[in-house]
């Protein structure tokens, strides 16, 4: 059974505002539940250096790291994922104007 029909051109709404994941993490996530990154880091298990570096844009998402979030967080894996594949994308866009979507 395939639960995600993958197809050639595949895309996120254009429409919704581009955020890196680590805002996203902080302002839907970490903010509304008061949770500082000491405690998300021993809920997760994720070190809070690193998820200090999430929310400021230094490190990506790994998906080992996303599937503890989704654990936490009760998201899934691939939410985490996406969104950082699409800040990367964007970035990457930004940087060379020539790059085709």
């Amino acid at each position: 059974m395939e639960l995600i029909q993958l197809s050639p051109r595949m895309d996120v709404d254009p429409s919704l505002p581009l955020r890196a994941p680590g805002e996203v993490l902080l302002l839907d996530y970490m903010l509304p539940a008061t949770m500082n990154p000491s405690q998300l880091a021993r809920r997760t298990g994720i070190r809070a250096p690193n998820l200090r570096e999430f929310l400021t844009d230094v490190r990506p998402i790994s998906p080992r790291h996303a599937m503890r979030l989704a654990i936490v967080l009760d998201t899934s894996p691939l939410y985490w994922l996406v969104l950082q594949a699409r800040y990367e994308l964007a970035r990457e866009g930004q940087r060379d104007p020539t790059f085709c979507r």
